[in-house]
């Protein structure tokens, strides 16, 4: 896990308003179950939790190399996990559709990245929420 520490994959999903709304998942958050299903841990009151639970449609967009991928799901909420630090909505992305973003005249370098500040008090509840959903460690 360490890593991958840092790697963000972007969520997008529409607010009841019609607003796209982005949330930003780190290596703790997503889980690929095998390579049609995703799971994910979020916090019950965020924005990306209210509006996966009501619309069940979520895009996620990744760079892994030179590629950006955009992965458009189906979900559905499972139970949440009752974690030593707390409750994580938990919901399981079923993929239906795959787009590669790659084009002739550009080389995407990288995407959004991050630094743990706090390390050794993240990891562990990173592990935990991985196990919770079922997934070995990364």
């Amino acid at each position: 896990m360490e890593r991958r520490v840092g790697q963000t994959a972007l969520l997008l999903t529409t607010s009841a308003e019609g607003w796209p709304q982005v949330a930003m998942l780190s290596v703790g958050e997503a889980l690929a179950v095998d390579d049609r299903r995703l799971r994910l841990a979020l916090w019950p009151g965020s924005g990306s939790t209210t509006n996966l639970s009501r619309s069940k449609r979520a895009t996620l967009m990744l760079v892994v190399g030179p590629d950006t991928y955009y992965v458009r799901a189906r979900t559905r909420r499972l139970p949440d996990l009752a974690l030593s630090r707390g409750t994580l909505a938990c919901f399981e992305c079923q993929v239906a559709e795959v787009l590669v973003d790659v084009v002739a005249y550009a080389t995407v370098t990288s995407g959004i990245g991050f630094r743990l500040n706090q390390p050794e008090q993240v990891l562990p509840a990173w592990r935990e929420a991985l196990a919770a959903r079922g997934g070995p460690e990364p």
